[in-house]
């Protein structure tokens, strides 16, 4: 174990040439630097967050839900039947014509009568609209939260005005309580999201979410082990810019207000294509790649941090273009207007959410079922 700790913690790969960990020790004076031992405050953190969010969509979000007209009931269960339950569960959810003779046959049942009992248990599965609108009325309050907190501290920040202030000194740059709680707050809603993956609405992404989370919480993890938390500051900002005007389009959906949603998913759509195509290379990958080569120079953690920041630039090209292709569509087909937007079976939208520093890995984080 000694020897695979120090593998990994090798100074050579996380630290600059002549700089050690014994160099990032707290000083005398008071002043601390960021250590693996603090993200374990993340834990009770997160753990606070999930009850707060139990609290919140049961007594608030839920009754803005049913004041809203949303029904609180779920889709009408299918009859009990332990035959077709079985086929349902082991064979499958859309009988064909052969299946459905020889159910008939089976239960004396008519094919249309079979038809109609698995169209009701494939949407008995389905949540209701209450609870889809209480998860994105969380989401929406915690996104604009941290967004608004980002802007706060970042408008005080030396670096947010100048980001060569990334780099000078690095890595003996002191950790502050402010920003300390701006990681921990982001660190701690993606372990949040890891306990509540398996209470929330199935997706057909679980699998994909659920990898992303956890990629999200280590990629957080180490832009703080090793001190890139000013510019990680800068990434997470600029990425939950867009997220709460995702959230308000969803909530307007569910609650029938299409106009409201029209709005708000083209201000999402202006934002998402502003900060991830144009101040993200021209912000972002121009401090990261250009400013600290030239203030302290490459070694092997700066290219593992480039390389992860290209590639995120490349999935913001196929997201922009992705989301640029439903306003095209909503446009020329000349749905948006007054009494003509209305809420379609849909197509889709792959919104990949990396709020994290260096995110590389993708996650689904929903099927955005919208069409103008």
């Amino acid at each position: 174990m000694s020897a695979l700790s120090a593998w990994f913690w090798n100074e050579r790969f996380w630290l600059p040439q002549n700089v050690t960990w014994a160099d990032l020790a707290d000083t005398e004076s008071g002043e601390q630097y960021p250590r693996a031992g603090h993200l374990l405050y993340a834990f009770p953190t997160a753990l606070g967050i999930f009850a707060f969010r139990l609290l919140f969509e049961r007594f608030l979000a839920k009754p803005c839900a049913l004041r809203l007209g949303l029904q609180g009931k779920g889709p009408r269960k299918a009859q009990p039947n332990a035959i077709l339950e079985k086929v349902f569960i082991s064979i499958t959810k859309c009988p064909d014509g052969k299946h459905l003779e020889g159910l008939s046959k089976q239960l004396d049942w008519d094919a249309r009568k079979i038809q109609r009992w698995f169209r009701q248990r494939r949407n008995q599965d389905k949540p209701s609209l209450v609870t889809k609108f209480s998860e994105s009325m969380w989401r929406f309050l915690f996104y604009l939260y941290i967004f608004s907190y980002g802007v706060w501290f970042l408008w005080t920040a030396p670096w947010f005005w100048d980001t060569r202030q990334c780099w000078y000194n690095y890595p003996y740059q002191p950790l502050t309580l402010a920003l300390y709680y701006y990681y921990i707050q982001e660190l701690a809603f993606y372990w949040s999201l890891m306990f509540s993956q398996f209470t929330d609405i199935k997706r057909k992404d679980f699998l994909i979410m659920f990898v992303h989370h956890l990629a999200t919480v280590g990629l957080i993890s180490f832009s703080y082990v090793n001190n890139m938390v000013r510019v990680g500051t800068l990434v997470m900002c600029l990425h939950d810019a867009s997220d709460f005007l995702l959230e308000a389009a969803k909530m307007a959906n569910y609650a029938k207000y299409q106009r409201l949603c029209d709005g708000f998913f083209m201000m999402f759509g202006l934002m998402f294509v502003t900060t991830r195509l144009v101040v993200y290379p021209t912000w972002i990958l121009n401090t990261t790649m250009f400013e600290s080569w030239e203030l302290i120079g490459p070694y092997p953690s700066w290219w593992l941090f480039n390389g992860l920041l290209l590639i995120l630039q490349v999935l913001h090209v196929i997201w922009s273009y992705l989301i640029m292709r439903i306003a095209y569509r909503s446009l020329t087909k000349g749905k948006v207007g007054p009494g003509k937007c209305q809420p379609l079976p849909v197509s889709f939208l792959c919104r990949f959410h990396l709020p994290a520093c260096f995110t590389f890995t993708s996650r689904m984080f929903f099927i955005f079922t919208y069409h103008c």
